[in-house]
């Protein structure tokens, strides 16, 4: 029989925000949440630089989110596995060994200069990014009370924006400006448009061999950190089935479909600034990734202003309100193609900064040993960033840049809805199975 208590070690004060031994650890960990940061947002502008590279549409360029959030949803559940099975530092090890090989076959994927091998290498560094995050994120929720886990979640994903922003800076002045001349390659011999896209994959190339030199670097640090002491362990208490736990917490259901939706507004925001910059002020590719670099540092800030606001806000209440803005931001971008609506979709990252880690935060609250497989469901649904980018390309292919924040506007309604679903919903308890007597090994 599951029974129902705090999750939290004997004598520990619930305003305490980590367990004793546990700030190393913790600081290691936020290097992963950097590392996977830049790999996601070094990615992101790729849909425009390949678009270029290989003449294709809106629509086939963003397979480049297809293939990154696509591996997220595959490979979530055997990382849960590995959690369940090795721990939570395999799972980030296992992660961080895979991102960095897939980091390094962008230079095989430059000799062969086909689109394919570079969505192939693209898939393996989100693979590892899904191992990475499906262990990272539960384990800093597991390094303190539970009822400070979703300030402890939002203070370790702050830096993940911080991630975002060196991948963008990266991309934004060692790739794009590399991509941004145009060529006319129907008036040159075939050689010469070889050589040509061959200059242009070295730009795409160099940066992610750096990124998988970093993800080693990391690698190892993780591997080599020790676990803080745990919470005495309570054998009387039987788990229940992990998919039962979660199949009856409403919370979790919502959560996971609001957590697609989250996702998928945020990669479209910041997949399609570029076009609709260039649209909006007639601009080159190098402005439109100024625009999202920007987009990112907002997003930054506001971050770490979100973690100090919701230590005496309900974070709920919060992203209920930061919602309801950002869809009217995405409408009024998408009737207004100006600098106006520049300024409205980078607004958005403002409204953007908090919802992931408190949809994470929320969602996991009370689930117990199911957490390990909850976490699971939650980077699954980061599918999302695969799938609305092509229905937002599509659109734009049908209708205009401008038109197809319309798209996003969807998505942050849905957040909205979940917010204000956990604003009305009872209290949830904490249900404690036998977690605690795994968590040593997880932690190790």
């Amino acid at each position: 029989m599951t029974a129902r208590t705090k999750a939290r070690p004997p004598d520990s004060s619930t305003s305490k925000i980590l367990y004793p031994g546990a700030t190393m650890l913790l600081v290691a960990v936020i290097g992963c949440f950097t590392a996977w940061g830049i790999a996601a947002d070094l990615t992101t502008p790729m849909v425009s630089g390949f678009k270029r590279i290989f003449d294709m549409s809106s629509f086939q360029a963003s397979l480049v989110q297809m293939a990154y959030y696509g591996a997220y949803f595959l490979l979530a559940i055997p990382a849960a596995l590995i959690n369940s099975r090795w721990g939570y530092k395999a799972g980030m090890v296992s992660g961080l060994a895979l991102a960095s090989l897939g980091a390094f076959g962008f230079w095989p994927a430059s000799q062969v200069m086909t689109y394919g091998a570079f969505l192939a290498a693209l898939f393996a560094i989100a693979a590892g990014c899904s191992l990475l995050e499906t262990s990272a994120s539960p384990y800093v929720i597991s390094l303190g009370p539970e009822e400070t886990s979703t300030r402890r979640l939002n203070l370790a994903q702050a830096f993940n924006p911080l991630g975002t922003n060196i991948g963008v800076l990266i991309a934004s002045t060692l790739i794009l400006p590399k991509l941004d001349t145009p060529v006319n390659l129907a008036d040159v011999s075939p050689e010469t448009e070889r050589a040509i896209r061959a200059e242009q994959l070295r730009a795409v190339t160099g940066p992610y061999i750096g990124l998988g030199v970093l993800l080693a670097v990391i690698l190892v640090i993780i591997f080599i950190q020790k676990a803080p002491p745990t919470a005495p362990t309570d054998d009387g208490a039987r788990p229940a089935s992990p998919l039962t736990t979660l199949w009856r917490s409403k919370r979790y259901r919502y959560g996971v479909i609001a957590q697609f939706f989250d996702v998928a507004a945020q990669v479209c925001c910041w997949t399609y600034i570029i076009q609709y910059t260039q649209q909006a002020l007639n601009g080159s590719l190098q402005l439109g990734s100024q625009m999202l670099q920007i987009s990112l540092i907002v997003f930054l800030i506001a971050r770490f202003l979100m973690t100090a606001v919701i230590a005496r806000i309900r974070a709920t209440k919060v992203m209920a309100v930061l919602g309801a803005v950002a869809v009217g931001l995405c409408i009024y971008a998408s009737l207004r193609p100006d600098l106006t609506g520049v300024v409205a979709i980078i607004a958005a990252s403002f409204c953007l900064s908090l919802m992931f880690p408190t949809i994470y935060g929320v969602a996991l609250s009370g689930l117990g040993d199911a957490t390990k497989f909850g976490a699971a469901g939650l980077v699954m649904a980061i599918v999302g960033g695969a799938i609305m980018p092509m229905v937002q390309g599509r659109v734009m292919d049908a209708t205009s840049a401008a038109t197809s924040f319309i798209v996003p506007a969807v998505c942050f309604a849905m957040v909205t809805a979940y917010a204000i679903y956990d604003l009305r919903a009872p209290a949830q308890e904490i249900a404690t199975t036998s977690s605690t007597a795994s968590e040593r090994k997880n932690q190790s």
